[in-house]
């Protein structure tokens, strides 16, 4: 039974967890959530990591960028993994956890979906076969209430695409003005805002006469918290290190 601390408790995706987590081998031992205390007490929810008093193997973070360097000393301090569910990181950010990677396990991803990481593969693939005379172009479409763009996603799918052409493309984020005619070397991000969408995105190659779109649609956040329970399972007992969704898949 991997025992999980989850922060970011009292989220859409928090609440998720906690519900999925008894019926594959888990349990939420403690939550963190500077909302706790607000509403009904619990014994198992702190306001900070610093307040934790139980036992657990792993953190899964479903909560802001901003705390990330308190959730990173904390790990390291106790010498538990973490699972970065988190998106909308700075470079600096990223070389923080890199860093404390090289003192214990650091699980990220830009989504925990089985489908989105699949799809990079896809993208990545295409990107290689189709070549320079294919432009591409990244969709990506989520609820009125997500505050970083682009997504991580789209960026995980920038970034496949760039690997699979094998050569730097500059990133244009939409377009607007007089002047917007394309060169080759671009790849177009563009992020839609609205509603209640969970995550939609799309990946275009458009070639002389005809497009080739590879697409992933997200209608429940189950899977994000499936990915992130499965991705606490796999690396409760790592030594430290960088690990991603295809360490998972590959084992």
């Amino acid at each position: 039974m991997v025992k999980i601390l989850l922060n970011g408790a009292l989220g859409r995706m928090g609440k998720m967890i906690t519900d999925a987590a008894d019926n594959v081998s888990c349990s939420v031992s403690a939550g963190v959530d500077v909302r706790a205390g607000s509403a009904e007490p619990r014994d198992d929810l702190f306001r900070s990591l610093s307040e934790v008093d139980r036992d657990f193997d792993v953190i899964v973070d479903f909560s802001r960028p901003e705390g990330l360097d308190d959730l990173l000393a904390f790990a390291v301090s106790r010498s538990k993994p973490v699972v970065l569910c988190t998106t909308g990181y700075t470079d600096e950010e990223i070389s923080r956890i890199h860093e404390a990677a090289g003192k214990i396990a650091v699980f990220r991803s830009g989504n925990m979906s089985l489908g989105v990481n699949v799809l990079c593969h896809l993208v990545k693939a295409a990107a290689k076969k189709l070549g320079v005379n294919y432009d591409i172009e990244i969709i990506e479409r989520h609820h009125n209430q997500k505050k970083d763009a682009p997504s991580g996603t789209a960026i995980m799918l920038r970034d496949a695409a760039i690997a699979g052409r094998g050569e730097e493309l500059h990133e244009v984020d939409g377009r607007g003005g007089r002047d917007c005619k394309r060169d080759k070397y671009e790849i177009g991000m563009h992020a839609v805002r609205g509603g209640t969408v969970v995550g939609i995105h799309e990946v275009g190659f458009y070639g002389d006469s005809e497009v080739v779109t590879l697409t992933h649609t997200a209608e429940s956040r189950g899977v994000f918290a499936a990915g992130a329970i499965s991705a606490a399972k796999f690396i409760a007992d790592k030594p430290a290190g960088m690990y991603d969704m295809d360490d998972l898949l590959a084992e």
